[in-house]
């Protein structure tokens, strides 16, 4: 059983999917099925990562057929900890997920909507542990196709077009990825990452593979929704169900911007990536912009929703600005900050899923005053807050100082400078929903409003305390991102 870990962390929910469709009737059924499905993958990632947490590769070899024939999947320390984040989000969402759907979803559709999260779910588990460039492809396409039904689901009509705006702006994204991958194929012959890593170097300084690595670097930028490729990211989180925003927040870019370091430093390799092409010039204006506008953009937001989404757009400019520096220290940062950004964007998002469950909505005007009649749900909402600052204590605090180290090893102090006046337009955007739910009076005619369900917020303050713990307790996210740096820069 042991050795078929790798083929149930995609199997369990991809088989699980269809099987949700007989209980279209029992939506309370389709749940607990789902979320029995999704602790059975955590299960399974969090024991892939500790066998190969002490730095041992599980080859996986579907049907006996032997990589490169064969199509594989590979674990190693750096797919095992973003294996880690997905499932963990997907566990922990789950007790979320009975009223908060229930309350934003048509009933008649609940099962059809855990069905398509648990696609979603097999599709971005599968694009982190296989190990064949056009496995990627195809995974990408099952998580993104579920995903557009999953944002379409929400009960507000502009979730279809959000829906609509990113099936186009991601089948433009995967089309990129395909043509740079059958470049590759053409010129190597193969598609297992491994082998194409030992191939390239001899045919890499031809216009084919500089092209093919062009259009994978641009098609997985739009995946990752990097600066200034981000707009369909900015609707879909804000008009999808709160279930759906907290598990795409937390998942979808941090596995997209897992693709882009597989490629640029496992396949192609850093010497190529940085070196002969200095990829490095074009990743840090881009990420320094992305953090700089997205973040601007945020602070003029009237939905919550929407500023926390423009919010995580400069949060992947801060991932792709550590992945830029092509150091260890910068990598480090980056694989952190995958960690650390999941579970706080997470917390984040689930306390506004709990406001929307109470009032129905995240427009600033709707929650005036409302800390006062759900404490422990904008408590948690601060907490998060405090984290995506970068306060100290906290896990954006440490993810932060690795930026700030890789800066200055590098020798950019003004980059050093600029990430610390960043993380002041992340406290004005915060400091607006702090002032407006803690220091205005609720309006007269504003429905009486309760604290949130247990339900709610259970698995809210699990993300908001591991957010503070993993400030504190570093030597899991630190350990694991240091491990993952390290394979990293050594390629396969």
């Amino acid at each position: 059983m042991i050795e078929h870990l790798p083929a149930l962390q995609v199997v369990l929910p991809l088989l699980a999917a269809p099987l949700l469709l007989f209980l279209v009737r029992w939506p309370s059924l389709a749940w607990a099925f789902t979320t029995a499905i999704a602790w059975a993958t955590f299960l399974v990632a969090a024991l892939l990562l500790e066998q190969v947490w002490g730095g041992a590769v599980i080859s996986y070899a579907h049907g006996g057929w032997e990589p490169p024939w064969g199509i594989e999947y590979r674990v190693d320390t750096v797919s095992a900890f973003v294996l880690l984040i997905i499932a963990g989000i997907s566990a922990i969402v789950m007790p979320f997920a009975r009223d908060s759907v229930e309350r934003e979803v048509a009933p008649n559709r609940i099962a059809w909507f855990y069905s398509a999260f648990l696609l979603a779910n097999a599709g971005l588990l599968g694009i982190a542990i296989t190990g064949d460039a056009f496995n990627i492809f195809v995974f990408f396409e099952i998580s993104a196709i579920a995903s557009y039904a999953l944002i379409a689901m929400g009960r507000d009509r502009r979730a279809l077009l959000s829906s609509f705006n990113y099936l186009i702006m991601g089948t433009i994204g995967t089309t990129f990825l395909l043509i740079g991958i059958g470049f590759m194929y053409m010129m190597t012959g193969t598609l297992n990452l491994a082998d194409l890593a030992e191939r390239l170097p001899e045919v890499r300084d031809t216009t084919t593979i500089r092209a093919a690595f062009a259009f994978i670097a641009v098609g997985v930028s739009l995946k990752l929704a990097l600066f200034p490729l981000h707009l369909w990211l900015p609707n879909a989180y804000t008009y999808a169900p709160s279930m759906v925003t907290v598990f795409l927040s937390a998942t979808a870019t941090k596995v997209a911007i897992y693709v882009l370091l597989r490629f640029f430093y496992s396949v192609f390799g850093a010497e190529f990536s940085f070196g002969e092409l200095p990829m490095d010039h074009v990743l840090m204006p881009l990420a320094l912009l992305g953090i700089l506008l997205p973040s601007i953009v945020a602070i003029f937001q009237d939905d919550v929703k929407r500023m926390l989404a423009y919010s995580s757009v400069a949060q992947v400019g801060y991932i792709i600005l550590g992945i830029s520096f092509a150091t260890m220290l910068g990598l480090t940062a980056s694989m952190l900050h995958l960690f650390n950004h999941a579970i706080t964007k997470a917390a984040l998002f689930m306390a506004l899923g709990a406001i929307v469950y109470q009032i129905g909505g995240t427009q600033l005007t709707r929650m005036a005053g409302i800390a006062r009649d759900m404490p422990w749900t904008m408590a948690a909402f601060v907490i998060g807050g405090l984290s995506l600052i970068g306060v100290p204590l906290t896990a954006g605090f440490i993810t932060k100082w690795y930026l700030l180290l890789a800066a200055l090893d590098s020798g950019y102090w003004p980059i050093a400078v600029f990430l610390l006046a960043s993380s002041l337009l992340a406290v004005i955007y915060i400091w607006r929903v702090v002032e407006v739910a803690y220091f205005r009076e609720r309006p007269a005619d504003a429905p009486v409003v309760s604290e949130a369900p247990l339900a709610l917020l259970l698995p809210t303050w699990t993300l908001a305390l591991a957010s503070i713990l993993f400030g504190i307790y570093t030597a899991l996210p630190v350990g694991a991102a240091s491990r993952a740096a390290t394979i990293l820069m050594g390629g396969y």
